[in-house]
């Protein structure tokens, strides 16, 4: 048996060489910027290897435990994706990620959801039913993590020509045009790390993209600098200087971040002084905002999803002017 997960394992695994600064050809600011974005590369394929070798959730949980607190949350990303890989096989049963999230990927469910955008990335169109995101709230993080899997592995189509389908066909019969948008919140994601967490080269990339898309770039851009790191104060300083127009938006991302991060307990001190310098606020507060922000909210004419976004940005207004 235990070579057979062996054997899964190194199938379904991707090379830890995609992960690789210099093999994606994405910006270098400096040689710890580099080291800390390639480990979190190094850390999404952890999880999803534990997670390709038996899709059992108890399994995950006990081989990621050891990682640190900066890097477990993507980890648990990188399982969410292969739970959602394993589900869309014609092979085995398809309830891998409902049993991940009834278990020990709960705490980090927004990173499991982003880790199922990834994997709708790597199946086929057909196979899209399989997957599962019931949350009617949540489950638009999955397109963020479809667009952060387009603009890390094909980064010239989607950041530098600037490619969005049209008419993008998940969820069946989700109002028309918000798939756009938050896939546009999964490439500002990305783009911090096409940009090697290069305040100036971020926001040059995002400026370089149509106007109107890019407050939900921003926003995925504030989200990474928040989760992931890679910056000073003074470089957060900066990014929210250049965010000009697009400064609640990056709020937004970042009070994101600070609620993921505290609901899977992985608050470390850089998420601390990121929301500090983009909320104006802790990380408790940052997240209590998202918390009520949810509060009431439905689908009408304008998904839930982008309420709950517009209400953070409005409430974080205060504490950012």
């Amino acid at each position: 048996m235990q070579k057979w997960h062996a054997l899964r394992r190194r199938i379904l695994t991707p090379d830890v060489a995609e992960t690789s600064v210099a093999v994606r050809g994405f910006h270098v600011k400096s040689p710890a910027a580099v080291e800390r974005l390639e480990t979190v590369g190094r850390s999404f394929l952890a999880g999803y290897a534990a997670a390709a070798a038996t899709g059992r959730p108890a399994d995950v949980e006990a081989e990621l435990a050891g990682l640190s607190d900066t890097y477990r949350g993507f980890a648990f990303e990188g399982a969410g994706m292969a739970m959602g890989v394993l589900d869309g096989l014609p092979v085995g049963h398809g309830h891998h990620v409902r049993d991940f999230l009834a278990g020990p990927g709960d705490p980090h469910i927004y990173m499991v959801y982003v880790g199922v955008g990834w994997a709708m990335a790597r199946l086929p169109r057909f196979r899209w039913s399989k997957l599962y995101a019931p949350d009617p709230l949540l489950r638009w993080l999955v397109l963020d993590g479809y667009g952060f899997h387009q603009a890390y592995f094909h980064t010239r189509r989607y950041v530098h020509e600037h490619f969005r389908e049209k008419r993008f066909p998940w969820p069946a019969g989700g109002p028309p045009g918000h798939a756009g948008r938050v896939i546009d919140q999964g490439i500002g994601r990305a783009t911090w790390f096409v940009g090697g967490a290069d305040p100036e080269r971020v926001a040059a990339l995002l400026d370089g993209f149509p106007p109107q898309r890019r407050p939900d770039l921003y926003s995925g851009a504030g989200l990474a600098a928040t989760y992931a790191g890679g910056v000073t104060r003074e470089e957060l300083a900066r990014f929210a200087e250049l965010a000009g127009p697009y400064r609640g938006e990056v709020a937004q991302g970042a009070a994101f971040a600070a609620a993921a991060r505290l609901r899977a307990n992985l608050v470390v001190p850089h998420n601390e002084l990121a929301t500090q310098v983009l909320c104006g606020t802790d990380v408790a507060t940052a997240a209590a905002v998202t918390d009520r922000a949810r509060e009431g909210l439905t689908d009408t004419d304008v998904p839930a999803y982008a309420t709950w976004r517009e209400r953070i940005t409005a409430a974080l207004a205060a504490h950012i002017s």
